[in-house]
């Protein structure tokens, strides 16, 4: 009786962490934006700036580890689209005051909104999701891993 029990419960607990792996996939928005690739084969800081925007998502190995690291992002109101692990994005953004909100999905959706100035200066915008919310930093450097990110086609 006691090993019957025993392989319920960890049938159980493989359905369940199967369930909690799976449930995680976020699907893609199509983007309402023209993104930025020609003159940008090589990526560097010099060529970014005066309202040429790098956004890249920033997730650590725990969000890419159970599929949460899927972000979809709408910037005033219009669609982004979807930024997944290690990918990047160059879009033109005049000055101004921008509303980023951020959706990703962890068993619940988890959103948020950030109230972003783009200036001259803005260069580089790192997005990555946490635990409770998404965290926004206009970083105006490079990951130190940037040769391994990916430009996102749109989608």
């Amino acid at each position: 009786m006691r090993n019957y029990f025993l392989k319920t419960m960890k049938h159980i607990l493989l359905f369940f962490t199967l369930f909690l792996v799976c449930s995680c996939g976020l699907t893609s928005i199509p983007s309402e934006y023209t993104f930025i690739k020609n003159g940008f084969e090589k990526v560097e800081l010099d060529k970014l700036g005066n309202g040429k925007v790098l956004i890249y998502n920033g997730a650590d190995i725990l969000h890419k580890v159970d599929n949460t690291s899927r972000l979809n992002i709408w910037i005033d109101d219009k669609p982004l689209g979807q930024l997944r692990a290690s990918e990047y994005i160059i879009i033109d953004l005049k000055k101004g005051n921008y509303n980023f909100k951020v959706l990703h999905l962890d068993i619940v959706n988890i959103r948020s909104i950030d109230k972003i100035e783009i200036d001259d200066r803005t260069k580089v915008i790192k997005i990555k999701p946490t635990i409770t919310s998404n965290k926004l930093t206009i970083t105006n450097e490079l990951p130190t891993n940037f040769d391994k990110f990916t430009y996102t086609e749109k989608k």
